[in-house]
């Protein structure tokens, strides 16, 4: 059994991924920016005879990822697997006008937080024997088929590709692997109703990659498939 942390899982694809890792009998900890989300999130969990702990975690409050790492440290000793889903896509409209300041604020939250996130429980995650952290990004990121429009959420997605193949190295002494993930064009209030693919099917890879026998390190997946960076 692993000791697995998701942000952002209160709904959506965190919340599939909490879902799928706690029904294959894993300790997970699902967290959500506000006490509402959470509890809703674990009572309807619950209903479905599915356990999991939870944590109001906003990604944006140091103070709240310090409680965080101490609430992990005294009741589990470890974290086993980090991964961090939480990420916004706001429209900073195209490039050519792109409102920075909005731009700035994608950075924060879907790049510089997941820093912060790995920084913060890397003494928990040195811990474990076989710790693993999945940053969830997108295919807008990889620079092999980088396109216009949303240049925010690309930049932000794409540094944080950067910051995964960084600590792949970085982590490699201490065995800790460190991936991205693409779920796709996922039916969540990110992605809206005409997107073509499910929760549990965005979610998929990051749970493959949480609880596999043999992690890759330093690697971009879709579909439980390597793809480009």
């Amino acid at each position: 059994m692993k000791t697995i942390l998701v942000t952002g899982s209160s709904k959506g694809i965190g919340y599939a991924m909490v879902k799928s890792l706690a029904a294959q009998g894993h300790q997970t900890i699902l967290t959500g920016r506000t006490a509402e989300q959470v509890v809703t999130a674990q009572r309807e969990l619950s209903q479905e005879g599915i356990k999991t702990d939870i944590y109001v975690l906003d990604i944006l409050n140091e103070a709240q990822i310090k409680s965080a790492v101490e609430y992990v440290d005294k009741h589990y000793g470890k974290l086993d697997v980090l991964i961090n889903n939480a990420g916004i896509f706001p429209n900073a409209g195209n490039s050519e006008f792109a409102n920075l300041d909005v731009i700035r604020e994608t950075i924060e939250t879907n790049t510089l937080a997941p820093y912060r996130m790995i920084q913060a429980f890397l003494p928990l995650l040195k811990k474990s024997h076989d710790a693993r952290i999945v940053n969830v990004s997108s295919k807008m990121a990889s620079l092999s088929s980088m396109n216009g429009g949303a240049p925010g959420y690309r930049l932000s997605k794409t540094a944080l590709n950067a910051v995964t193949k960084i600590f792949a190295h970085d982590l490699a002494p201490y065995g800790i692997s460190v991936n991205s993930i693409c779920p796709g064009f996922v039916k969540t209030q990110m992605g809206g109703p005409t997107a073509t693919r499910e929760p549990e099917e965005g979610a998929d890879t990051a749970c493959w990659l949480a609880t596999c026998e043999k992690s890759p390190t330093g690697k971009f997946f879709h579909d439980r498939k390597e793809i480009a960076w």
